[in-house]
């Protein structure tokens, strides 16, 4: 059998992490712990400060690729399949290092960086306080960007999955991106799929969405609040039923819950490994990464889930968004592969 091959589509963002101190995050007006969008100049500042903090124990800043597909991808790929990553960089010093880095770690970059009067590179400048809190500072740069142009359809021969995020639906570019490179996975005789990834965002575009479901997407992954922000309605199961009526695999992943899979009349769950986390960052995308990873191989659909839930405990259980180790292991140990 061929290793299958997954392309995903999304943000290349990336993440500026360094250690800073609470009286830091206070003088440079960074609210604690949660995620802000910024502007390019903010941003700028910020960096600039960020290699400024010179405090007692600090180390310089790491630069890490990031977003949400990104690090799924890097998650299928530690799990020894085959991924390309089609996203957007500028050709500046983050740009070339998150190419470079995504290359190195065994993923196809697919679009080189690019040159000339463009935004910069998207990026997430990442304060974290000795607590382990993450303070977020993200400037979506170039990568919101991303077009039917950036999306070629002769990388989908031997493609047997493609996985699309939500969050770059945000712009009518990115919509048709999504859409050229479903017929492209199709035409190349693939499945195509999407994470809701924000109830936000999901607000913000519904109608939309609800087509993506109900048309191209094979495969559809929503949290709880994202499938009944999709069909307006605080019951999940009417929720669910109304996915499954339009879309041959859906899946709903319940926070601490088990996670509920169906594909063409087939309904299972998927336990939880219930861990206490050290950093939930990543939880969602390698919880995709596991099930993509399950499916793609042939395993069975609670099996696939069961992977998805394996992969998230055990992300949440150390600091980043991506394994540590091969899962493999895991998934043979409960007799999964």
């Amino acid at each position: 059998m061929t290793t299958p091959y997954v392309i995903g589509i999304g943000n290349a963002v990336m993440d500026v992490i360094a250690p800073t101190d609470d009286a830091r995050l206070e003088a440079l007006g960074v609210q604690k712990g949660i995620m802000q969008l910024i502007e390019r100049e903010r941003s700028e500042y910020l960096m600039a400060a960020q290699a400024d903090d010179h405090g007692p124990g600090r180390s310089q800043a790491r630069l890490v690729p990031g977003g949400s597909v990104a690090n799924t991808l890097a998650g299928i790929g530690s799990m020894g399949l085959k991924t390309a990553f089609i996203g957007r960089v500028a050709n500046d010093a983050l740009g070339q290092s998150y190419a470079t880095q995504t290359e190195a770690a065994g993923t196809v970059f697919v679009n080189p960086p690019i040159g000339g009067d463009q935004l910069p590179t998207s990026r997430s400048i990442i304060m974290v306080t000795p607590d382990g809190e993450r303070s977020m500072n993200t400037y979506l740069g170039i990568s919101a960007e991303l077009g039917p142009d950036d999306v070629n359809p002769a990388v989908f021969q031997g493609a047997g999955w493609l996985f699309l995020e939500g969050y770059l639906f945000d712009k009518p570019k990115g919509k048709e991106a999504f859409l050229k490179a479903a017929k492209s996975c199709h035409e190349a005789g693939g499945q195509a799929g999407i994470a809701l990834s924000d109830p936000f965002c999901v607000d913000r575009h519904r109608e939309d969405f609800r087509k993506l479901v109900a048309g191209p997407m094979d495969y559809v992954i929503g949290n709880v609040h994202e499938w009944t922000s999709l069909y307006q309605t605080t019951d999940l199961e009417a929720a669910l039923a109304q996915a499954v009526a339009v879309c041959g695999t859906v899946i709903c992943t319940r926070s601490g819950d088990d996670a509920i899979l169906i594909r063409e009349g087939e309904r299972v769950t998927a336990p939880v490994h219930r861990v206490v986390p050290v950093d939930a960052t990543g939880a969602g995308d390698q919880f995709a990464a596991g099930l993509i990873y399950g499916l793609a191989t042939g395993a069975p659909l609670q099996a696939a889930g069961r992977m998805g839930c394996i992969a998230a405990a055990e992300v949440i259980s150390h600091v980043g968004p991506r394994p540590e180790r091969d899962l493999r292991e895991d998934f043979r140990a409960e007799g999964l592969i």
